[in-house]
């Protein structure tokens, strides 16, 4: 999947502290981090971050979006992160 993220005004590095934390849970779940990287420049409606990410099934996308250790940073995400896109993909 792709997922890009756009961060709150002034809180790039938040962003990425809070990624940073719950992509570290993803191989809990049977996914991995293919890419991420974070846009540069500024304006222009961009997204601060892109995540390339590989899950083996949709059951292991459920678990780790309901994942307690992810939801119990919903304040942190929630003060970070103004908006979420994501995209199934195929990675060739």
């Amino acid at each position: 999947m792709c997922v890009l993220l756009w961060a709150r005004a002034g809180a790039q590095e938040a962003l990425a502290a809070y990624e940073d934390k719950v992509l570290a849970l993803l191989p809990d779940h049977g996914g991995r981090v293919v890419q991420r990287a974070r846009v540069t420049g500024a304006g222009g409606g961009q997204p601060t971050e892109i995540q390339l990410l590989e899950v083996e099934s949709q059951a292991g996308i459920d678990s780790f979006m309901v994942d307690e250790r992810r939801t119990a940073l919903a304040a942190e995400r929630d003060a970070a992160i103004e908006r979420t896109e994501i995209y199934p993909v195929e990675l060739s």
